[in-house]
């Protein structure tokens, strides 16, 4: 079996969360698995490892868990980006749209360096709303961002486009809805 219908096996939906009208794409099946999570990270790690990236960056909750596993992985360091207010030291913040609702998110001052080439990892791509307001935390430090990484697309929302033409790479994802 491919590892996108293993991954599209695994996958739970949950009709009206957080809200009613969405269908929520829930990979806590995925996270249960080991061997499917140990070819998803060996899919990531080989499609990523010639990229000289010098940081992931990932977005809270699950993009940490993708992302501090593959960061492991290239010998990279890891970011955290918090929702606000999570974060002990000084910030940035940025306050962004989501398909639901608002939210803000923030990254460590001092969490990047001008000239890093950063990856952004997080679960599932929607509008990107999230993705997009990382990417513009990284690179208010200077720093670049080379690439996104998602396991899911909602290819029938504007996610990727957009953040295709506000910075230049085109998302990767292993699965599309």
């Amino acid at each position: 079996m491919l590892l996108s219908d293993k991954i599209k096996h695994a996958i739970r939906d949950v009709y009206d969360y957080p809200k009613p009208g969405i269908i929520f794409k829930d990979i806590t099946p995925v996270l249960s698995d080991p061997s499917l999570m140990h070819e998803i990270i060996g899919v990531l790690r080989s499609d990523f490892k010639e990229q000289k990236i010098d940081a992931i960056a990932a977005v809270e909750a699950r993009g940490f868990i993708f992302g501090s596993i593959l960061a492991h992985e290239l010998n990279c360091r890891f970011i955290p980006i918090r929702k606000a207010g999570k974060l002990p030291y000084k910030v940035r913040r940025k306050e962004y749209d989501l398909e639901y609702g608002t939210a803000c998110i923030e990254m460590h001052e001092d969490a990047v360096q001008p000239g890093w080439r950063v990856l952004v990892q997080d679960d599932l791509l929607a509008t990107g709303g999230t993705a997009a307001a990382a990417g513009e935390l990284i690179e208010s430090l200077g720093a670049s961002v080379v690439g996104f990484s998602f396991i899911i697309n909602l290819s029938f929302l504007p996610g990727a486009e957009i953040l295709t033409k506000r910075f230049g790479v085109k998302p990767h994802y292993l699965i599309e809805y």
